[in-house]
């Protein structure tokens, strides 16, 4: 990992997390070209869920963005076991999923916890384009699904 991300986790007090295996059919996380799409991932520490339910009901906002960031943190990982993050130019897109009760409306709220601890980590390289948006039920009953995809660095000579 590149010392400068390694220092602001150190800052910030997170430790990357090594991830279960996946559980069904998928890789976690696929290249291709410059690109690299990370598979979606949950709030979970150790492969067990840390936040359920849905937002507005269950869960509330604040809750729901605690849940984001640690989904956010999982996708680090990811990415850092699929690439290494030190090869990972920027995050180009987020997508986010939000179990949301009835009426519940505030889906982007909830995934500013993603977004905000990807700049916090990794600053402008982590400002990326987003999709945020609610759906009655997710996997394991979980509050919030999010993937992304990231650009690599040239690995060419200029």
């Amino acid at each position: 990992m590149d010392d400068r991300i390694a220092a602001r986790l150190d800052e910030l007090g997170i430790e990357l997390p090594t991830l279960p295996p996946p559980q069904f059919s998928y890789v976690p996380g696929k290249v291709a070209g410059d690109l690299v799409f990370v598979s979606g991932q949950t709030p979970t520490r150790d492969g067990v869920p840390a936040y359920v339910g849905r937002c507005g009901d269950e869960v509330d906002i604040p809750r729901g963005q605690e849940a984001a960031r640690l989904t956010a943190i999982n996708l680090l990982a990811e990415l850092e076991y699929v690439v290494g993050l030190e090869h990972v130019a920027q995050i180009v897109k987020l997508e986010g999923f939000v179990a949301a009760a009835d009426g519940f409306v505030d889906a982007p709220a909830v995934v500013n916890g993603a977004s905000d601890l990807l700049s916090e980590v990794l600053g402008e390289a982590g400002q990326h384009a987003r999709l945020a948006i609610g759906v009655s039920w997710l996997p394991g009953n979980a509050p919030v699904e999010l993937q992304l995809v990231a650009q690599l660095k040239s690995t060419s000579a200029s």
